[in-house]
């Protein structure tokens, strides 16, 4: 069955390779059950796959599935200082992934640690992206941020990449209060977002959040009030806000299982967008950035 929306939206795959996420109970997914999920994406409609070399087994599992007919994007992890030659690096593990996916080129290749373009061998890192995009190992070159403020630097110094991979959303609105979607929109940059659900956290009811977020209590009570008194799912609310702007071209959504993909899908279907209120906005790090949480 296909789903208008579906083509807007990127399956995560970090959950094939790692146990991951706050409201994850399940663990890592097994083999069977991942290519359960890629054959229900594919029959939905969606045509884009997020994993990463630091992500497990995923792109290994990717490729025992199969996934010629997708565009993949992948991550690059940070660059070893003890790398002599860094296009040579670079060039190696594009390959092994390739190897791992089984498919002859990337759809994008992500920088995890962007950080390192600003560093003493940042033009190098850069120079050896531009060389794997012209040798025909990857489509698009960018970068994966935590923080949209991470752009600042790296555009004035680079001038710009293919796609960028960015967090958003009803808590964590820096993309646009930063003006970085509205600029990336208008240089014709591809943007991904992620972290639609928070790892989760938007979903879950009071009583199953971690103690961690208590300090948060009033903002998500508010939360879980405003979902009360509009008579609103969370996930129809978490999935259409990325969905709701333009300027989004892929929402990256990860999954646990079949099941959970097609409650995605079905809040995704057009009609389900609903207005959401400024208030919820938060610019704390420690609630909105998931590598700031406690691990569990």
């Amino acid at each position: 069955m296909s789903f208008r929306n579906a083509k807007r939206l990127a399956l995560g795959t970090v959950q094939f390779g790692l146990p991951y996420g706050v409201a994850n109970q399940q663990g890592q997914v097994s083999p069977a059950e991942a290519a359960a999920i890629v054959a229900t994406a594919a029959d939905a409609g969606l045509d884009t796959l997020d994993t990463a070399i630091s992500y497990g087994d995923s792109e290994s599992v990717l490729g025992h599935i199969g996934v010629k007919r997708w565009s993949v994007v992948s991550k690059l992890p940070a660059i070893p200082d003890s790398a002599p030659d860094i296009t040579q690096w670079v060039n190696a593990q594009l390959h092994a992934s390739l190897d791992r996916l089984q498919i002859e080129k990337l759809n994008g290749t992500l920088l995890h640690r962007p950080e390192q373009l600003l560093k003493t061998r940042g033009a190098a890192i850069y120079e050896a992206l531009l060389d794997a995009k012209a040798a025909g190992l990857t489509q698009k070159i960018g970068v994966s941020v935590y923080d949209p403020a991470e752009l600042n630097a790296l555009w004035s110094t680079y001038g710009g990449f293919d796609l960028v991979q960015a967090p958003l959303n009803i808590l964590d609105r820096r993309l646009i209060t930063s003006g970085w979607l509205q600029k990336l929109q208008a240089e014709g940059v591809e943007l991904h977002t992620r972290s639609a659900f928070l790892q989760g956290l938007l979903l879950m009811p009071a009583a199953a959040r971690p103690a961690h977020f208590s300090r948060w209590g009033e903002l998500l009570k508010r939360w879980d009030a405003w979902l009360t008194d509009n008579n609103a799912d969370a996930l129809e609310a978490c999935i259409a806000y990325p969905l709701s702007l333009d300027a989004v071209s892929k929402v990256v959504v990860g999954v646990d299982s079949v099941a959970q993909l097609n409650e995605i899908l079905r809040a995704a279907a057009p009609g389900t967008a609903r207005d959401i209120p400024d208030e919820f906005e938060c610019d704390d790090s420690q609630l909105i950035n998931p590598a700031m949480w406690p691990s569990t």
